[in-house]
């Protein structure tokens, strides 16, 4: 059986779909599984050993040359590239008709169907016309956490059993390595939404501890703003810390890999985290744990909702996740 998956961005959210490859391998033994994704989470997407093609798009890069002949020569090429193989089952991850567009145009096997949402979720995005632009749009609970919500649109569609596998902890296709010596903790403080955002103050303090505590501390920065906070905490804590220069993707998911834990507000990178069973504390500044937050691991934590917790809930946090680190397992098998 072959089977596309289509979850374009964002950072986040792709690593979030990460454990639809598995349910698949685990319930389909010699499963072929593609992706289409936005051409800058390509290589993290190659990390996942359950995926056998990776299709990159750049919708983003394309609209700001539509026209160009060099665009519309790349649009046919990737087109074609959906064509190449003929899909037992299209599923759009996303819901958004920007996905459902990428969806529509890879081809079906005889007996074959795309699919994709068939509502909105609470605080998930999508848009109606993807219910008439694939064949199957799928019901989905009104209130549901967004790695479930995925695995649930997989199951549903290709008609596997879901009872109980929702509660589980998920399963990801990365595995964390031998943690460096002293042990690092790398702080995801960067976020593209301000409702987001843990003070500079608060991260300076939660760094201050950790190194008391023997850990190193990392600080990874992605634009001016976060280079910025970064090199803050850095300058006011000292000895202990470094800020990492800027990293595509693949080169901080191995940097993350031999980290000790990660704490982090709901962004990306702190998703990296989770997705690598690091140690991981993710804090939240808005009511958004039941969607986000980690699921079903002793060693990690979400902090936070209603408002931003203080370091001392943090710190609390991450004493506790420590405590409860698992034995580095090493990669899953398919």
């Amino acid at each position: 059986m072959n089977v596309l998956l289509v979850k374009l961005s964002s950072l986040g959210d792709v690593v979030q779909t990460l454990p639809v490859v598995h349910d698949l391998h685990a319930h389909f033994p010699g499963v072929v599984v593609d992706w289409a994704v936005e051409e800058g989470f390509q290589d993290l997407v190659r990390r996942a050993p359950g995926v056998r093609r990776v299709l990159p798009v750049a919708q983003r890069r394309w609209r700001k040359s539509r026209w160009a002949l060099a665009t519309r020569a790349e649009v046919r090429r990737h087109r074609e590239a959906l064509q190449e193989v003929a899909y037992d089952a299209v599923l759009d991850c996303q819901g958004l008709v920007k996905s459902a567009w990428v969806a529509r145009h890879a081809r079906l096997a005889p007996g074959g169907f795309s699919a994709t949402f068939g509502n909105r979720s609470e605080l998930c995005a999508w848009e109606w016309p993807v219910r008439h632009l694939l064949q199957r749009p799928i019901p989905m609970p009104d209130r549901i956490h967004a790695v479930a919500r995925t695995r649930l649109l997989a199951a549903r569609a290709l008609g596997y059993e879901t009872p109980g596998f929702l509660d589980t902890a998920p399963v990801y296709p990365w595995a964390a390595d031998e943690p460096a010596t002293p042990p690092q903790v790398l702080l995801a403080h960067g976020t593209t939404r301000p409702d987001n955002e843990w003070p500079r103050a608060a991260w300076t303090e939660l760094a201050r501890r950790l190194v008391a505590d023997g850990f190193g501390v990392l600080l990874p920065q992605a634009s001016a703003a976060e280079e910025a906070l970064a090199l803050g905490i850095a300058t006011e804590v000292g000895a202990g810390t470094h800020v990492l220069p800027r990293l595509p993707l693949a080169e901080l998911l191995d940097a993350m890999a031999r980290c000790a834990g990660v704490v982090g507000v709901d962004s990306g990178v702190s998703h990296m985290g989770i997705a690598l069973d690091l140690p991981l504390v993710q804090v939240f500044s808005q009511p958004r744990v039941w969607r986000a937050g980690p699921l079903g691991r002793a060693h990690q934590r979400a902090v936070g909702g209603d408002a931003a917790p203080g370091v001392d809930a943090v710190w609390e946090a991450w004493q506790d996740c420590w405590q409860h680190r698992p034995a580095r397992a090493g990669a899953v098998a398919w």
